[in-house]
């Protein structure tokens, strides 16, 4: 995968546009001077504990002893779920009223922007290819700083697309998604074939 993949793909995964409605909901209650500045140290917050998940998950995998093919064949039926979740939307990812009116780590900057999808999609691009870790970090600073730029633009997006429009891309974004784990499994499931069975990694 090009680090221009792995950067469209976490991207879709942190899903900016889907969660601006939510950005809105809980900022209602926060003042204006504030905004942008509770918005930049919850990204800020992501991205390390996306960086963490991303670096540290490489070396977990490896203590259970997991094949490449494993962790291929695994990401592509979470990245399936992750897409048909964003396809088919329930409603657990609704946020309630924040204590204290302004959000401080959750749920803005856990589980909203690194949630539980975008960790598994780092640590798993970490552990597919451990030796280009620094092609993964760019791709997550690219997705990341893309998220940033389309989450400060919030509002304004809010009134130039309208919720459908929001809606629809965040369907689209979905559509992606599985299309990719389809092929990550069907990749997994080839090598897996191609090679003999081995007890672990390390």
């Amino acid at each position: 995968m090009t680090i221009t993949a792995a950067a469209l793909l976490l991207f879709f995964i942190l899903d900016p546009l889907g969660n601006i409605p939510v950005l809105l909901s809980l900022f209602k209650n926060v003042p204006a001077h504030r905004q942008r500045k509770v918005l930049t140290r919850e990204l800020l917050i992501a991205l390390v504990v996306l960086m963490l998940f991303l670096w540290g998950g490489q070396y977990a995998l490896n203590l259970m002893h997991l094949r490449q093919e494993s962790v291929s064949i695994a990401g592509g039926i979470v990245l399936f779920l992750i897409g048909l979740r964003m396809i088919f939307p329930t409603a657990e990812g609704v946020m309630g009223d924040v204590p204290g009116g302004e959000p401080f780590v959750v749920p803005l900057a856990v589980p909203m922007i690194a949630g539980p999808s975008g960790m598994a999609a780092v640590m798993l691009l970490g552990s597919q290819e451990p030796n280009r870790m620094l092609d993964w970090m760019l791709a997550l600073i690219l997705a990341w700083g893309a998220t940033a730029v389309i989450l400060y633009s919030a509002p304004w997006l809010k009134k130039l697309l309208g919720t459908r429009v929001l809606t629809a891309v965040e369907r689209l974004m979905g559509m992606v998604i599985v299309a990719i784990s389809v092929q990550m499994f069907l990749d997994g499931v080839a090598s897996y074939l191609k090679t003999p069975s081995q007890v672990g990694l390390g």
